[in-house]
């Protein structure tokens, strides 16, 4: 008999209905296996470039340092470049690396570069109470073990807070100091105003290599804006170097799971009144901030350099947290701020064998 006829000769209808329904079928199920492949291919080329930057980022600080057992556990430091001392305090998310990168003008310039990792960063420890006061202690043992006297120290945003506590507990060791937009609260208010989104969002990121990398790729400017307080169109409008130096700075901070417990204890410090005797800093200062940085370091930089006494005070109209444009002229000053301590403190050094 004909396939095509049912019973009493009527003709079958249902055949064509459940061929078009399976074909129907087979076509999802092949967009659903290429789309499931798809998908799987993406995760493997993500997964692959996370692995590719996190080996980068491992590669990039291999190597690099010295450890001393200090007071205070393990601290890490690593020295660069040959002439007068430098000690390099980084901010929030450095570590040594930090410090050697922001200073390589210095290098270059005659000064030999110590740059520590503060307490909590990469492979220093995070001690019991690390306060800016200890952390600035533990600065002055890393000097004795590497038999350094007088140095002239330098504070980069939240390392401000530490190299202000090393020229009041140890103004024998300071011969100048220079902060560079610092992060300190010394009207009462946090200097780091975020809402409790960005709050929560930035201590996921700091938590996870993975969610911070994926940050990087997907929300650049966010990033930009939240993590280095400053305005992504500033960045896209600056000279291909200086984007390169922003895209560096962000990078840097991978692997972030090493810097975790420093980034919040950083948060937490900063967001604490600063009970800082300014007035008692006798040596010369130098304090830089630029205008628009979003975390209103300009405000703390004229408030400490209205404190300090003789201190010197330069503020740009624009550059934001990292001073975007104003690379070459920051070092600049800062090279002639540190000839001029150098010859002041030797004229200082020199006077009492001249009486």
């Amino acid at each position: 008999m004909v396939s095509s006829l049912t019973h009493c000769g009527r003709l079958d209808t249902r055949q064509p209905v459940v061929a078009a329904a399976a074909r129907t079928f087979g076509m999802r199920k092949a967009t659903a296996v290429l789309l499931a492949g798809a998908l799987v291919g993406t995760a493997a080329l993500v997964g692959a470039a996370f692995i590719r930057d996190m080996r980068e980022a491992e590669r990039r600080i291999a190597g690099r340092s010295e450890v001393i057992a200090s007071s205070f556990g393990q601290l890490e430091y690593a020295v660069a470049g040959q002439g007068p001392d430098l000690l390099m305090v980084h901010g929030t998310g450095g570590g040594f690396d930090q410090g050697l990168a922001f200073t390589e003008e210095l290098s270059r310039r005659g000064h030999r570069v110590i740059a520590p990792s503060r307490f909590g960063y990469l492979r220093s420890d995070f001690p019991d109470a690390p306060s800016s006061e200890r952390q600035a202690d533990a600065f002055a043992e890393l000097l004795d073990r590497l038999d350094v006297g007088r140095v002239a120290v330098a504070g980069g945003s939240a390392g401000a807070l530490s190299a202000l506590q090393f020229a009041l507990r140890h103004p024998q060791r300071c011969s100048a100091l220079i902060l560079i937009v610092p992060a300190a609260n010394v009207r009462g208010t946090d200097p780091v105003q975020m809402t409790a989104l960005q709050a929560f969002l930035v201590r996921l990121l700091a938590g996870s290599d993975l969610l911070f990398w994926i940050g990087l790729e997907l929300r650049r400017d966010a990033m930009i804006r939240t993590l280095l307080a400053t305005q992504p169109s500033l960045v896209r409008a600056a000279p291909i170097e200086e984007q390169q130096r922003v895209q560096r700075i962000l990078r840097g901070i991978l692997p972030v799971s090493r810097r975790t417990r420093g980034m919040l204890n950083d948060a937490s410090l900063a967001g604490r009144p600063a009970r800082i005797a300014f007035s008692r800093i006798t040596v010369p200062t130098l304090v830089i901030s630029a205008q628009d940085d979003l975390f209103g370091t300009a405000s703390t930089a004229r408030d400490i350099a209205a404190a300090v006494p003789g201190a010197r005070l330069v503020v740009y109209p624009s550059g934001g947290h990292v001073w975007v444009g104003r690379d070459a002229s920051l070092w600049s000053e800062v090279a002639r701020f540190l000839q001029e301590a150098s010859l002041a403190d030797q004229a200082e050094v020199a006077a009492p064998s001249l009486r």
